[in-house]
């Protein structure tokens, strides 16, 4: 139980450091924008400094691939068009439990806007109880409750697809009317980096496999980020704060920023407005129902994505500054592209602020605190019709349930 008194006095400096944090915000965000002014008029030599240097920089930058001057705004989308997205949420495996197993259940949503046509709304729940796939992580020293939020987002990329499927099979194989497939987050799988080769094709393929369905389809598929803390297109300003006639971090600055083995204080020359987000900065640029230039990801797991490499440019929708991320396949095609992003930012405002579409989806999957008691409740009915002796939950968890506090 927390004591609100004692947390009240902890609270008493946060004031005067926010002030001070706040003072400094600013000061960082003046430097990024004559930065990003410079960077436009010299842009493709930036460029080519960074395809030459990739090697020897220790830094994750994206690549801009339109001008850096370039304010779009957003058309208005067709009046009829088609929206669907899919979201996941899961009861953990818990060996207090009655049974060691998990579930995943994955929202489904289709909405229609100027059609006669029902939306889809509901669930697909599964569940996963054995021991290959209760176990197969372990080999590669993965713990069962990560490798679930793994097979979730398998779940979540597939469900899509094959709503993108029966959507054009619905039709003849043609889509009727412009049509949208969105997630909630980011399309680039950086948590699949450190995982060992074998381990991240289970995961990676079918949700690389479910994206192409998609495009062969004709269907644009769009991951909206709401409240990016990303810095990438931020990075790329590190190039015209350098002080060097080169960039070669290695070279020039070995024990400083990400190579530094002393305090956070002792950065790069070029490090001058971190930890700053690229958020904040087109917050300032942007008017609402703008976008911002193009930009590609350089995440060093998008060198197994193939043509469904990442692009994303930062959207003012209004309420916030999202991240906007697309395949290549959906960015380098203006047709497609302009049409997602006008469906992405009527959703926001049908939404209230949010796609009204990943919202419901993630209400349609939410698992409450009742769904999983009736869940384990319908397990245990299966367990002793089955023959099963013995079947309760343990000493711990009966405790835990009827605490006197």
């Amino acid at each position: 139980m927390l004591d609100l008194t004692k947390a009240a006095k902890a609270m008493q400096g946060m004031s005067q450091h926010l002030n001070v944090e706040a003072t400094a915000a600013r000061q960082r965000l003046e430097v990024a924008q004559k930065l990003l002014e410079k960077a436009a008029t010299q842009q493709t030599k930036l460029v080519e400094l960074q395809a030459n240097w990739s090697d020897r920089t220790l830094f994750n930058a994206a690549v801009p691939v339109e001008s850096l001057s370039d304010r779009t705004y957003i058309p208005v989308p067709p009046g009829a068009h088609t929206v669907f997205a899919t979201d996941g949420s899961q009861i953990a495996p818990n060996h207090h439990e009655i049974a060691y197993c998990y579930l995943l259940n994955v929202g489904r949503v289709m909405l229609h806007y100027g059609q006669s046509r029902h939306p889809v709304l509901d669930s697909i729940p599964e569940v996963f109880y054995k021991p290959e796939d209760l176990y197969v992580s372990r080999q590669w020293g993965i713990r069962t409750e990560e490798w679930m939020g793994y097979r979730r987002a398998v779940s979540e990329a597939v469900t899509l697809a094959e709503m993108g499927d029966s959507w054009a099979k619905i039709n003849g194989g043609k889509l009727p009317v412009p049509t949208l497939a969105m997630v909630d987050g980011s399309l680039i799988y950086w948590f699949l980096e450190q995982l060992p080769s074998e381990a991240r094709d289970l995961i990676l393929q079918p949700v690389l496999a479910a994206w192409d369905s998609l495009r062969l389809a004709g269907i644009p598929l769009l991951g909206y980020l709401s409240a990016s803390r990303s810095s990438e297109s931020l990075s790329f300003l590190r190039f015209p704060a350098c002080t060097h006639e080169v960039p070669d971090c290695m070279t020039n600055c070995p024990n400083v920023g990400f190579a530094a083995t002393v305090d956070w204080a002792d950065k790069a020359p070029c490090q001058v407005f971190e930890p700053l987000r690229d958020a904040i900065l087109w917050a300032t640029i942007l008017s609402p129902g703008q976008r911002s230039p193009l930009w590609k990801s350089q995440s060093r797991i998008l060198d197994l994505y193939g043509v469904n490499c990442v692009y994303f440019c930062y959207v003012h929708v209004g309420t916030e500054i999202a991240r906007i991320e697309v395949p290549e396949w959906v960015a380098l095609d203006s047709t497609h592209l302009n049409l997602a992003l006008g469906m992405m930012l009527a959703q926001v405002h049908k939404g209230g602020g949010y796609p009204v579409t990943l919202a419901e989806a993630h209400n349609q999957a939410v698992v409450t605190g009742g769904d999983r008691s009736r869940f384990f409740a319908l397990l245990e009915q299966q367990m002793i019709k089955a023959g099963l002796k013995n079947v309760g939950i343990s000493y711990k968890e009966t405790r835990k349930r009827g605490s006197i506090a």
